[in-house]
């Protein structure tokens, strides 16, 4: 008999005792430090963004506008606040009647949502926690970009109620980082992430497989280093290419070549073996069934991709 591995989806039903789902919300008016010119240029590598519109003009301006955003109150809060309540009430009602859900986590998911005035934040964070039947918050983030002022206020938060951080954590190798334009270095995750374990906060950790340059060795390297730092959850990914993007131009050239199907699962299965079995694991593989997908095909279908999971965890007793 095989061994199911711990996921987060019975963590959220051992922890609240019934179906509890994650509520992914996008708030316009978000970026990231890597896109507005903060601490690089054009964001990573692997990631669409704006700079690579054929309009000059509407990437800078979209560039004043965040730099702008972060330096005052923002004017368009009210905005932000009807677009979250709008997203929150159509998903949950989905995921109710599709999946039985009873409960959920507000899962500010797009671009980096510690990222804006702090007021923006409590108000959206706060206006979250207002939803019924909402038992908490998962913030997705970059290390570089939390501030002591969010750390403490999301521990008050997490006296009363569930409170995760995602941050990308995607390689430990620096040489990997730069080649990506991640925008800052291992030694600021490492440190981010001690600091919102001192908090006591939940903190689930991205992993990205299949990062350019990297072999076997190092990607499991990474997994041991993630698991080292002391995160409760994981998220595994395959590193994809999608149009309008600089890893598309390095595809194009030759210049990268995605990871293998073959490769991802022996990674993975490793990863798993040598995870703590208290970490939970929120995300096994990525899937992305649009036009954007420009290679490996094999990311294309995520249903077959959850086949090819369990078929291979089959052969070392594990189950998804």
């Amino acid at each position: 008999m095989r061994e199911q591995i711990f996921t987060f989806g019975q963590y959220l039903q051992r922890t609240f005792g019934a179906k509890v789902s994650k509520v992914p919300v996008s708030i316009s008016g978000f970026t990231c430090p890597n896109i507005d010119g903060s601490v690089a240029k054009g964001g990573c590598t692997f990631c669409e963004n704006d700079s690579f519109s054929p309009s000059l003009d509407r990437a800078r301006e979209l560039k004043g506008f965040f730099l702008n955003l972060q330096s005052q109150s923002n004017p368009h809060l009210d905005k932000q606040l009807q677009q979250l309540e709008w997203q929150f009430n159509a998903l949950s009602s989905r995921l109710h009647d599709e999946n039985g859900a009873k409960k959920f986590m507000v899962y500010f998911q797009s671009f980096t949502n510690t990222y804006a005035p702090f007021d923006t934040l409590k108000a959206l964070y706060e206006k979250a926690l207002s939803f019924e039947n909402v038992v908490g918050l998962s913030i997705g983030t970059r290390s570089d970009s939390i501030s002591d002022e969010t750390f403490e206020y999301l521990r008050e938060l997490s006296r009363e109620t569930e409170i995760w951080v995602e941050f990308g954590i995607q390689s430990i190798y620096d040489e990997t980082l730069e080649r990506i334009n991640r925008g800052h270095d291992s030694a600021n995750v490492k440190e981010a992430i001690l600091k919102a374990k001192s908090y006591g906060l939940n903190v689930c950790g991205h992993l990205i497989f299949g990062l350019p340059g990297e072999s076997k060795e190092m990607m499991l390297e990474t997994a041991k280093a993630a698991y080292a730092l002391g995160i409760d959850s994981v998220k595994y990914h395959p590193l994809y290419v999608v149009k309008r993007t600089a890893l598309a131009n390095e595809y194009t050239r030759g210049e990268f070549i995605p990871i293998s199907e073959e490769l991802y699962m022996e990674v993975l299965k490793e990863a798993l073996l040598l995870k703590p079995s208290h970490v939970s694991v929120q995300r096994i593989s990525a899937g992305i069934d649009d036009d954007t997908l420009i290679a490996p095909q094999w990311c294309r279908d995520k249903n077959r991709q959850l086949r090819a999971v369990n078929n291979a965890l089959a052969s070392i007793g594990l189950k998804y």
